[in-house]
């Protein structure tokens, strides 16, 4: 892969023992400046996520999420493995798991800006034929309510999916800023499942009949590999 390929990486944590767990919540607020201050980062966001599977409005105390982009993959596998921030984190965790991504769409922006830089698909050797798939959108106050009462039938609708290989609901600020990630074995079932007519599809034509976001983005990447593990497995 050429050296400016732009690299997204996107790192989950889980911590277990009331420590740990305050420590991850204060980083919310404290990890922004130590992130800041890391030169080849163009752009980052700190989560935290919901229970289950992620996608609910009650908050998981346990699993947090960096996301981070790079001017290519091997600044970021090296940063990610030696800068401080990033092996605090994966120390004080009891479990860690880093995606590693190059993005081939991305339509939208985040906080006005357009963090990722596609590129041709063909022109990336990525693992197998899986893709990513990373939704985010800043949600207007005026219809809080109705879009979290779409949310649980969606998440049904994606944990009864056998086709997904991950997903997690992810919130910069709780309710009102939303990302979901999840891993795809293929372009095919991704596009199914966003098309079938049902809660996600019902969900959709909501955003577009009522103007839902304020802000939005949506992209897909190709996967490079992974490292660490999730559930205790490799995942992929």
């Amino acid at each position: 892969m050429e050296d400016n390929i732009q690299t997204v990486t996107i790192s989950f944590f889980r911590f277990k023992g009331l420590y740990q767990k305050l420590w991850a919540f204060t980083q919310m607020g404290f990890a922004r400046r130590k992130l800041r201050k890391i030169n080849p980062i163009s752009f980052f966001k700190l989560f935290g996520s919901g229970t289950g599977e992620g996608f609910t409005p009650y908050p998981n105390t346990s699993v947090y999420a960096i996301l981070s982009v790079w001017e290519n993959s091997e600044v970021a596998e090296q940063m990610i493995e030696t800068e401080k921030i990033f092996t605090t984190y994966q120390k004080k965790s009891s479990e860690h798991w880093t995606v590693f991504l190059t993005p081939i769409s991305s339509r939208g922006a985040w906080d006005k800006s357009e963090p990722f830089k596609p590129v041709a698909e063909q022109t990336v050797k990525g693992k197998r034929n899986m893709l990513a798939a990373l939704t985010r959108a800043s949600i207007k106050p005026s219809i809080l309510l109705s879009f979290w009462s779409k949310v649980p039938a969606i998440s049904k609708m994606i944990g009864n999916n056998e086709n997904v290989l991950f997903k997690m609901g992810l919130g910069e600020i709780p309710w009102f800023h939303q990302v979901t990630f999840s891993i795809w074995p293929n372009a095919e079932a991704m596009a199914e499942f966003a098309r079938k007519d049902g809660p996600h599809a019902k969900a959709i034509q909501s955003v577009r009949d009522g103007q839902w976001f304020s802000e939005e983005l949506y992209a897909r990447f190709t996967i490079l590999k992974a490292t660490g593990t999730w559930a205790g497995k490799s995942v992929f």
